[in-house]
């Protein structure tokens, strides 16, 4: 006899709880083992809540409480949320964090000394203390305005952080539901980006900002398609504001809007990101941030695809890492991609998304750096478009955390190579099945 659907959905719902509540507050980082394993559990009920026939009333709801089951967890997989306390700090006490590396902060507190005790407690746990802030406005907007609220309470700022992070996935939440109605897609699709493990894990769980991003952007395409051109404008600077990546919508939007109404947008789009930024203003800002920046691209690496074979091929050809020829060759690719996807995009909502998907996986594709929450705006644009490999890539970004099974820090390149084999196989998979020109079409269940 089968068992009943409510019965199957309830199972994998319960048991996708069970394994967050384990990953949430007792499974460290370095604990590889353990945190795969969980992760395959909640990859399953995933995949079995999706086919069970779950309504997407019912998701919601799991998905609103399978986040809510993290609110006073420390974050675990990541150690970032420490550099968004020193931040947040730093800009509750009037300092502006974009003027001063930690290693050099000891001069611009000697007038607070109140900060110093909380400071001098942080300092060993960032992770780059050597780099100016590389975090934009409406981050440190949010970083200070929960240190202000807890300036001695580290697990006070992690809720607050949390709270806001919440918000901002329900807002997506709606803004999925919306643009696919507006689509004429099934409402259901939102579920592969709102019950993605990955997005869970990472996003609300480990207070990663990518969930404003992709909340940000989502609401930016609405009110496009409302017409609205100047909101969407703003929306779309608060999401450069946020993380700087999401300026290449810009060029995807010069066939949609016709060069004429564009220049406009992009007029109320600059004018916007002027201001956000005015309160940090300073003669070292714009230094600051780009030398921060180019030591992220030409001196970090992990998990990566591309750039790891041709640093293979460097070092067999020249003995050494190529990094600094490598690295700008893969950007110019990133960016003939850009102008690639601007010349062959279609004019509607579903093309655009298809473009972005595209330029996001080359971007990622040729990146030196790839943390497994760099996926998650992917899967959400792929909830309007037929590819679901990012959902893929999204499972398998999990063997990423091999790296931190030791002290030292070291990768599993089998892992980085199953990962990134998976993907593009899944990915050919379905270019073969699936004619480029229908990508815009509702997919079938996973």
């Amino acid at each position: 006899m089968k068992p009943r659907p409510q019965v199957i959905t309830g199972s994998a719902a319960a048991l996708s709880g069970l394994a967050y509540l384990v990953l949430a507050y007792v499974t460290p980082r370095a604990d590889f083992l353990q945190l795969v394993l969980l992760f395959g559990v909640a990859l399953v009920s995933y995949v079995v809540l999706l086919r069970s026939g779950i309504s997407w009333q019912r998701g919601l709801g799991l998905a609103l409480l399978l986040r809510l089951l993290w609110l006073p967890a420390t974050p675990a997989l990541s150690d970032d949320f420490y550099r968004f306390r020193w931040d947040g700090l730093l800009v509750a006490n009037g300092i502006n964090p974009f003027q001063f590396r930690p290693t050099e902060i000891a001069p611009a507190v000697a007038l607070k000394p109140g900060l110093q005790p909380t400071l001098a407690h942080l300092f060993p746990r960032l992770n780059s203390p050597d780099y100016y802030s590389v975090y934009p406005p409406v981050c440190q907007f949010i970083f200070g305005a929960a240190a202000k609220l807890f300036p001695a309470s580290e697990i006070g700022f992690i809720i607050a952080l949390r709270l806001i992070l919440l918000a901002a996935e329900c807002a997506s939440a709606w803004l999925l539901l919306q643009l696919l109605e507006l689509l004429k897609q099934p409402r259901k699709l939102a579920l592969y980006y709102l019950l993605h493990p990955l997005v869970i894990i990472e996003l609300v769980g480990n207070l990663h900002f990518e969930v404003l991003v992709i909340a940000l952007v989502l609401l930016a395409a609405w009110l496009l398609a409302r017409q609205k051109t100047h909101r969407s404008a703003l929306a779309l600077a608060l999401a450069v504001a946020t993380k700087l990546l999401p300026v290449v919508v810009l060029p995807l939007l010069i066939k949609r809007l016709g060069w004429r109404q564009f220049i406009i947008y992009l007029g109320a789009f600059s004018a916007s990101l002027v201001l956000l930024f005015l309160p940090f203003a300073s003669t070292e800002l714009i230094g600051n941030i780009s030398n921060s920046l180019r030591l992220y691209f030409h001196r970090f690496e992990f998990n990566a695809s591309l750039y790891y074979l041709l640093r293979a091929v460097g070092f067999r050809l020249s003995g050494y890492n190529e990094i600094a020829i490598i690295g700008p060759g893969l950007a110019l690719v990133s960016a003939l991609t850009v102008l690639t996807a601007v010349w062959l995009q279609r004019r509607s909502l579903a093309g655009l998304a298809v473009s972005l998907l595209l330029i996001l996986s080359v971007y990622y594709l040729c990146a030196t750096t790839v943390h497994p929450w760099y996926i998650t705006p992917l899967i959400a644009v792929s909830v309007f478009t037929r590819f679901r490999y990012p959902l893929v890539w999204g499972g398998m970004a999990i063997l990423s955390y091999a790296a931190y099974r030791d002290a030292v820090y070291t990768e599993n390149l089998g892992l980085v190579s199953l990962e990134y084999a998976v993907t593009l196989a899944w990915l050919g998979y379905e270019l073969f099945s699936t004619r480029l020109a229908n990508a815009s079409l509702p997919a079938p269940r996973p």
